[in-house]
Formats: structure tokens, sequence, C-alpha cells
């Protein structure tokens, strides 16, 4: 699996955050039984930096703490069915590796509410992975219903690499 990280801002992290990224990432494609070596490229930029990507891809004029966009049309979460029927548009001709998708996050809004949750930022880094990795695995949380599922599999994604809400 390739997973590309670019890292716009000058954020000296205590861990290695390509890894937690990995680890995270890797968690969820293994939990969600997807079939196919995946590409996935992640960008970490500030809360000025994701506004702007919001503003355009959204309408919304605002910053957030990660933004997902899947490469995928899921007609059920989890269902890696679709892109045996169109690889030129799903998979990598090189590689041969699922496009899946790409992650924006803004570092500095992460710091914020890994303060404000009493957790440490690896934490929140692993979460927010987690959640947009559901996100391009097809799943959202328009719904109570849909929320609770994207909210399991999130804590026990993160459970079982060990990254909990104790600080770390």
């Amino acid at each position: 699996m390739t997973f590309y990280v670019e890292n716009e801002t000058d954020t000296e992290f205590p861990f290695s955050v390509e890894e937690i990224i990995k680890t995270a990432a890797e968690e969820i494609l293994e939990s969600e039984n997807c079939p196919y070596a995946a590409q996935v490229n992640v960008l970490l930029t500030d809360n000025a930096g994701i506004r702007q990507y919001n503003r355009e891809y959204r309408k919304m004029d605002m910053p957030t703490d990660v933004l997902s966009f899947p490469n995928l049309d899921f007609t059920l979460p989890a269902d890696f069915s679709i892109p045996q029927q169109y690889p030129a548009d799903y998979f990598d001709m090189d590689s041969g590796e699922l496009l899946l998708g790409d992650i924006i996050i803004s570092v500095e809004r992460a710091m914020e509410q890994a303060h404000c949750y009493g957790h440490s930022l690896k934490r929140e880094i692993a979460f927010l992975v987690a959640h947009s990795m559901l996100h391009l695995c097809g799943y959202d949380h328009m719904t109570p219903q849909e929320a609770a599922v994207m909210e399991q599999k999130q804590e026990a994604a993160l459970r079982r690499i060990g990254i909990t809400r104790e600080i770390q």
C-alpha cells in the first residue's frame, strides 16, 4: 500500500506522523476487507489551507478538521466490487493499486481538538485518519445510525492499533 503524505506546515511532531497515518489507514482497510493494495494521498495543512479547500469543494467558508475525497462511488459501504468494472478509473496503471482517494487534515485544528478533548495529538491524527478512511470506503454520518456505525468502527480500529483516549 502506498501513502503519499505531504506536510505543508512547519509542525514538528513528537512521533512519526507518516507511521501513524499508515498504521491507522491500513487498520481500516484490513477491517473493511479491502481486497486490493491501495493508494491514498494525505495533505497536512493549517486552518487557512483547509478553509480554502472547504470553500472550493464544499462551498463552506470555514476551517474543519479533516476533508475526505473518495475516488470510488460506493453503492454500499466497503463494497469493493465496483472497481473491477472500471480499472482505468480506479487503479493506478503502473502500480496496480486501488486509487482510494485523498485526505486533507488541518494540523492546527487537530492540535486544538487534542487539547480540548484531553488526549494526544498522535491520537487525534490517528482518529482523523481512521474517520477519513471510512469515508474513502463509502461510509457517511448523515443519520444518527450512520454516525453510530462510524463511531464504533473508528474506536475499534484505534483500540486494535493501541491508540486510546489516554494522553500518549
